[in-house]
């Protein structure tokens, strides 16, 4: 991936000639895809979308709400009642 460009094609190009989008992309390019003239799509290398994507946080932290911290939560334990089986 030496050289990096941004190609614009319209959807209709985009579908007439998805290889050379492909094409672009794995080359390193950016692939915007417009649709009535405005951007509605990106085409990036596998590369770049792991590193766009890239975190070091667990799945809980990502979802932790940083504001959490200022609301009082209390929670009434649930109570569940084992019942025997019938054999």
């Amino acid at each position: 991936m030496g050289h990096t460009q941004v190609r614009t094609v319209t959807s209709r190009e985009f579908v007439h000639n998805v290889s050379a989008a492909k094409r672009a992309a794995s080359e390193g390019d950016t692939v915007i895809i417009t649709d009535r003239g405005e951007p509605s799509l990106a085409l990036i290398p596998i590369a770049e979308y792991r590193r766009l994507t890239k975190t070091d946080k667990s799945l809980v932290e990502l979802l932790r709400m940083p504001e959490a911290d200022s609301y009082d939560f209390d929670v009434e334990p649930v109570r569940i009642d084992a019942k025997d089986l019938d054999a």
